[in-house]
């Protein structure tokens, strides 16, 4: 399967937005914005290994710059190459409508509480909400930014109040513990706008170097 050079992707033939012919060579791109990328600096994203991955601070962070994933990350790592306790990852991103739609599509969780308004405004909470699991997404995108290969082992989660439609939250992920075998336990929250938690646990990760 093709892979876009500049964001990591990859693609089915058929579902790619744009191509560029290289030294004899066909790149596809999953958006025209990548697409742009590569034809200002081609070389760039030919000749060096991963270019699509991500570095902060010294750390190789496995996170594809993909062009419609939306949300801001705070990175506060004292030594990238000897993770700690208290090192931390923040990552903001709003739900939108949009958001809890494709959800529903990916997962087939199309209860009509997070989709159908006349339905939800007979509910106990009076309107849509988005999905439990989808909140709990974003503390897999913040794990996902400590320097290395982050692999989930567990997670505990207490749903503190719902999240509605349109709401900006944060997740904050902490690490709190180093566990033998490269792994680290972590304290897990979401909160919203309004600094009120809405999700709170703890979760214990593996993190394996990045793959040469």
């Amino acid at each position: 399967m093709p892979v876009d050079p500049v964001c990591g992707m990859e693609i089915p033939l058929e579902s790619a937005e744009a191509t560029t012919e290289y030294e004899g060579e066909s790149f596809h791109f999953c958006s025209n914005d990548c697409q742009a990328l590569f034809d200002s600096a081609p070389e760039k994203y030919v000749e060096t290994p991963h270019p699509h991955l991500i570095e902060t601070s010294g750390a190789i962070i496995p996170r594809l710059p993909y062009g419609r994933a939306k949300g801001e990350f705070d990175i506060d790592i004292a030594d990238p190459t000897s993770l700690q306790e208290g090192d931390s990852v923040n990552f903001s991103k709003e739900i939108t409508d949009d958001d809890v739609r494709k959800f529903a599509e990916a997962t087939s969780d199309t209860n009509a509480l997070h989709l159908n308004d006349a339905f939800a405004e007979k509910t106990r909470f009076g309107h849509r909400i988005v999905h439990g699991t989808l909140v709990s997404g974003l503390i897999s995108a913040a794990l996902a930014c400590f320097p290395g290969l982050t692999i989930y082992i567990s997670q505990n989660l207490e749903f503190q109040q719902p999240v509605d439609i349109g709401e900006t939250l944060t997740a904050r992920c902490k690490i709190v513990d180093e566990l033998d075998g490269a792994r680290y336990r972590l304290t897990t929250r979401i909160e919203n706008d309004a600094n009120e938690i809405v999700l709170d646990g703890t979760a214990t990760v593996l993190i394996d170097p990045i793959p040469e």
